[in-house]
C-alpha cells in the first residue's frame, strides 16, 4: 500500500434517506440506506465528481483498501487512483452499492424497519431506472448538481446510459464500457437458468431462507459457475486451462478431473460464501428489464433523443456476451441524433471481463478521454 498510485485506506460511508422512493414497478421504499465510498477531493465548484456504477456482482468498494491487512484492493483499483486513468488528483470519484445489493445498502438481507426482520422475498424488484433515481439522490446528498461523468461497465454501462435519459442536464459525459442497450434473448436465457438454479434449491425457501438459518448455496454456486463461463472468451479459457488434468491422469470419476472444473467450483464456492441469492435474482432481473427503446417501438434513436451528454463507448473484440455489435447500436443511435460520441473497439482476449483488466490500450483510451473533460474552476 506504499504505491503512490493507490488510494490507500478508505472508509465506507452510509447515507440514509427518509424520503420515500417510488419504484418503476409502483412499489415504494419508505426509507433506505446507500453505502458508498469516495476517492479524491470535491472541488469548491463541485464540478469534478465522477460516479461509478457497478455491474451485477459489484459493490461500493471500487478502489483502495479497507485495512492494512486487505490482500486485494477494490474491484476497479487498476483504473481509479492518483495518476491512474481516472485520476483522483483531478476527480472526486463516488462508488456506491446499489439498492437491493448485499454489501450494506438496503436490500433483501437488511432489516425491514416496519417489521424488524430481514426483507427477504418482500424486498421489491428494482430497475436500472430506480437505481439511477437513487444515485441522483446520493448526488443531492453530497451537494452535487451536475456530474462531470458517469462511468460503468456491463450493467454499470446501462446505468450510465440511463443517467443521460433520466437526468440529461445533470451529466456531462457518459462512459459506457462493454455494455448494451438491452439484453439479447440468449443473455436473458442465461439469467433465467441462473435464477432457476437458485429458486429450485431446497434451501431457498421462497426467498426467506434467512429465517431458516440457511443459504441456497448449491443454487448460487451453479449460477456463478454459469456466469463465469459467459464472462470469459473461449480463447481465454483455452489459454488458461485447455484440457489440463488436475492430477495428470484420468481417474474415471465425477470428482474434479480437469483444471477448468476446479476453477469453476472454486469460483462458485467463493461467490456463494460472499453474495446474497436474493440480490443475485434482483440484479439479473434488472438486467432483463432494461430496454430504453421499449416505449419507442424499439427505436433506440428515438429513445436516446433526449440525451445531451457526450459519450465514450468501448467494446472488446472477444466479448460475446455484450458483443461489439451491441455497442455499435448505441453509437449509431447517438449519431442519428447528432450527439458527440467516441467509439473504441479494443482487441482483447479476456471476453466480457476485459473491462476489469488493466489492458494498456484500453486504459490509454480512458486516460485520454478523462484528460479532455473540462472541469469548471481548473
Amino acid at each position: 500500500m506504499s504505491d503512490s498510485t493507490s488510494i490507500g485506506i478508505v472508509t465506507p460511508q452510509v447515507a440514509h434517506f427518509s424520503k420515500l422512493l417510488t419504484l418503476k414497478s409502483g412499489e415504494v421504499l419508505p426509507e433506505y440506506d446507500i453505502v458508498y465510498e469516495t476517492y479524491g477531493t470535491l472541488n469548491a465548484e463541485k464540478s469534478n465528481a465522477v460516479m461509478i456504477c457497478h455491474a451485477l456482482s459489484g459493490n461500493h468498494h471500487a478502489a483502495g483498501f479497507h485495512s492494512e491487512n486487505d490482500k486485494h484492493p477494490g474491484w476497479w483499483d487498476n483504473l481509479i487512483g492518483p495518476g491512474k486513468p481516472l485520476d483522483t488528483n483531478r476527480f472526486f470519484v463516488i462508488a456506491l452499492n446499489n439498492l437491493g445489493g448485499c454489501h450494506g445498502s438496503s436490500g433483501p438481507a437488511t432489516i425491514n424497519p416496519a417489521k424488524q426482520k430481514p426483507w427477504g422475498a418482500t424486498f421489491p424488484l428494482l430497475t436500472v431506472e430506480d437505481w439511477v433515481d437513487s444515485q441522483a439522490r446520493l448526488a443531492d446528498h453530497l451537494g452535487i448538481e451536475q456530474l462531470a461523468a458517469v462511468v460503468g461497465g456491463s450493467l454499470g454501462g446501462m446505468q450510465a446510459l440511463q443517467w443521460t435519459l433520466s437526468y440529461p442536464d445533470r451529466i456531462q459525459h457518459a462512459l459506457l464500457i462493454a455494455s448494451a442497450p438491452n439484453l439479447t434473448a440468449q443473455n436473458m436465457a442465461f439469467n433465467e437458468v441462473a435464477r432457476q438454479a437458485i429458486i429450485t434449491d431446497p434451501e431457498f425457501y421462497g426467498g426467506d431462507y434467512y429465517e431458516h438459518g440457511v443459504v441456497p448455496r448449491r443454487g448460487l454456486r451453479i449460477a456463478r459457475m454459469l456466469g463465469h463461463i459467459t464472462y470469459l472468451s473461449d480463447d481465454a479459457m483455452g489459454a488458461k486451462f485447455g484440457r489440463k488434468l488436475r492430477e495428470g491422469e484420468i481417474k474415471y470419476s465425477f470428482d474434479v478431473e480437469f483444471e477448468m472444473e476446479s476453477y469453476l467450483r472454486y469460483q462458485g464456492d467463493k461467490f456463494a460464501a460472499e453474495f446474497d441469492a436474493n440480490t443475485y435474482l434482483r440484479m439479473t432481473r434488472a438486467l432483463d428489464y432494461y430496454d430504453p427503446a421499449l416505449e419507442y417501438n424499439g427505436n433506440l434513436a428515438a429513445a436516446l433523443a433526449r440525451a445531451k451528454a457526450k459519450f465514450l463507448v468501448i467494446s472488446f473484440t472477444s466479448d460475446w456476451r455484450f458483443s461489439p455489435a451491441r455497442s455499435r447500436e448505441i453509437v449509431q443511435a447517438l449519431l442519428d441524433n447528432k450527439r458527440s460520441v467516441s467509439y473504441a473497439e479494443v482487441t482483447a482476449a479476456h471476453g466480457h471481463d476485459a473491462f476489469l483488466m488493466p489492458d494498456p490500450h484500453y486504459h490509454n483510451i480512458l486516460r485520454a478521454y478523462f484528460r479532455k473533460i473540462k472541469i469548471k474552476g481548473e
